[in-house]
């Protein structure tokens, strides 16, 4: 389903994917099945998407940003991908790639810097700023984003902090 509201011009769209109103989808962009596209996204040439992708409302994603399955990205996060950019200078040479790795989540206003990697199942808090690589399976957050705790697969999160006697770490009650 693609709204007749938004301006999909790629036609490298996977089957099952909803793209809702006010969108725009530059022409070789790629993404993947069972996505959802809220409203009011941008997505730029070269930007691959893989499967089962949530991207909420006010998302802009720049040339160089691959995002792989099972990923949520919420609403308003801002990606980056120059490190020194300048008004009418634009040179692609200078872009950084950024890799958001599967099951990773992202919560709603983080900006994430260019060239940074967030790792599989990794946690980034809302409202963070990331700065550096992300190793998969952690939470993070704050400005800069620092390591909280840990997360599971399952979306299980552990306090970094308390461990038993066994060293296991424990559910993290809150953040």
């Amino acid at each position: 389903m693609i709204s007749h509201l938004s301006d999909v011009l790629s036609t490298k769209i996977g089957k099952n994917t909803k793209i809702w109103q006010f969108c725009v989808i530059l022409p070789d962009a790629e993404i993947g099945e069972n996505c959802n596209i809220c409203a009011h996204v941008l997505i730029e040439n070269k930007v691959k998407i893989g499967n089962n992708v949530t991207i909420k409302s006010g998302v802009q994603l720049w040339d160089g940003i691959t995002i792989e399955d099972d990923v949520f990205i919420g609403p308003n996060s801002t990606f980056t991908n120059e490190t020194v950019p300048r008004s009418k200078t634009y040179d692609h040479t200078k872009l950084k790639k950024t890799l958001i790795k599967k099951g990773a989540s992202i919560g709603g206003n983080a900006t994430i810097l260019p060239g940074v990697e967030i790792g599989e199942y990794a946690f980034i808090g809302a409202g963070s700023v990331v700065t550096r690589n992300i190793p998969r399976n952690t939470l993070w957050y704050g400005n800069p984003a620092r390591q909280k705790g840990f997360i599971t697969n399952d979306g299980i999160l552990l306090d970094m902090h308390k461990k038993d006697k066994d060293g296991n770490f424990h559910e993290l009650n809150s953040m």
